[in-house]
């Protein structure tokens, strides 16, 4: 390791707060690699909507105005951190117990920071970019056996950084916890963002029809990646209308709800309006409240009607390693929205939070000496 460089670009969050908490540097230390662990060339970086509300320090678990960071079991996030969970770069040095084969490797970060010794349980998610420096640099530490090589040559780094975890594994989660099966109809809210259009395609993967409601000009592009349907939200005045027009009148199974807010209510009340006619109870999976964090949600509508709830927020090893399978597969699409460079992260920051009507998937991050050779070329 004595020929790597001793210091890096890195956009470092030092602390809650507006854009200026994101300092530009350009002498932070380059990592050095542990036990078990791998030291990786970062060359993408998708951003997260999680990203901008650590940053505002908006996870309160009650309706408070709170500045809270993410880590619902105890805080975790101190500063400075380097924020940035779907990272894609290559080996270049290994820590003890690691394979010196595995340099040179590309690869995918599964993002997680996992309890110890639950697979199959992460009730206290916490995340790279956040318990832990993550992708918004140069160089980065990690967990090799979470360090997962993805060789397909036809995925470029940025693309390959679209199908980061923090989107697709939360998708996936959403759609296991709430029991979705092949041949039902899901509507998934906030369909053009990151989670949404993993959703749309993880439906068509298992089977399920996915039925998108997302902004005015989204239409042709979510069907595209499989949507059966799209309903412009900004055009509805009566919900269940809307999406029997749309869809054909097809009992709604589920609901994949990242927004929240005065439309969660409506879409449980599509779903429990003929309860004889269903196969299964009402479900929805809640991932999201762009919307709006308090909902005034009628009790009675709910037991009544055996509506059941479920509250994600990341996945479990497995759900991880599926997902890893079937990139590698190349069942998985990319959607690529865009990439900016690492230094320009405010600006990317104000791109992602406007969301223009042609934004569609991941805006991805990408290190400035990584964009040099392209420019130059």
């Amino acid at each position: 390791m004595t020929d790597l460089p001793r210091s890096m670009s890195a956009m470092v969050l030092t602390g809650h707060g507006g854009l200026d908490r994101l300092e530009w540097r350009t002498d932070w230390p380059v990592p050095r690699p542990g036990a078990g662990e791998v030291l990786v060339r970062i060359t993408a970086c998708a951003k997260n909507n999680t990203d901008r509300k650590v940053r505002e320090g908006l996870y309160s678990t009650a309706n408070d105005g709170a500045v809270t960071s993410f880590a619902m079991a105890g805080p975790s996030l101190g500063f400075p951190r380097i924020q940035g969970a779907d990272t894609v770069g290559h080996v270049v040095a290994v820590g003890a117990g690691v394979a010196p084969n595995r340099i040179g490797e590309r690869g995918l970060l599964d993002f997680n920071i996992y309890p110890d010794g639950r697979g199959d349980l992460n009730l206290a998610p916490d995340y790279f970019g956040h318990g832990a420096d993550g992708g918004f640099a140069e160089y980065g530490v990690f967990p090799s056996d979470q360090f997962h090589a993805i060789p397909n040559p036809e995925l470029s780094d940025a693309e390959l950084a679209t199908l980061g975890m923090c989107s697709w594994q939360t998708g996936f989660h959403m759609l296991t916890s709430a029991g979705v099966r092949a041949g039902e109809h899901v509507i998934v809210t906030g369909a053009s963002g990151g989670v949404g259009t993993a959703l749309i395609q993880l439906c068509r993967v298992i089977g399920a029809i996915p039925h998108a409601i997302a902004s005015a000009g989204k239409a042709e592009a979510l069907r595209r990646l499989g949507a059966a349907s799209v309903i412009d939200r900004s055009a509805v005045s009566d919900w269940g209308s809307a999406i029997d027009a749309a869809t054909g009148g097809v009992i709604i199974d589920a609901v994949m709800d990242l927004v929240g807010g005065e439309m969660t209510i409506p879409l449980i009340e599509v779903m429990c309006r003929d309860l004889r006619a269903r196969r299964t109870a009402p479900r929805i999976s809640i991932a999201g409240a762009s919307g709006g964090n308090v909902t005034a949600l009628p009790w009675t509508l709910i037991y009544l009607n055996q509506v059941q709830i479920f509250g994600v927020s990341h996945g479990t090893r497995d759900e991880a390693r599926q997902l890893i399978d079937w990139i590698r597969e190349g069942r998985l699409k990319p959607v690529l929205a865009g990439t900016m460079p690492l230094s320009r992260l405010h600006e990317a920051e104000r791109v992602f939070a406007e969301r223009s009507r042609d934004f569609i998937g991941k805006l991805v991050i990408v290190p400035d000496k990584v964009l040099e050779p392209a420019v130059a070329s």
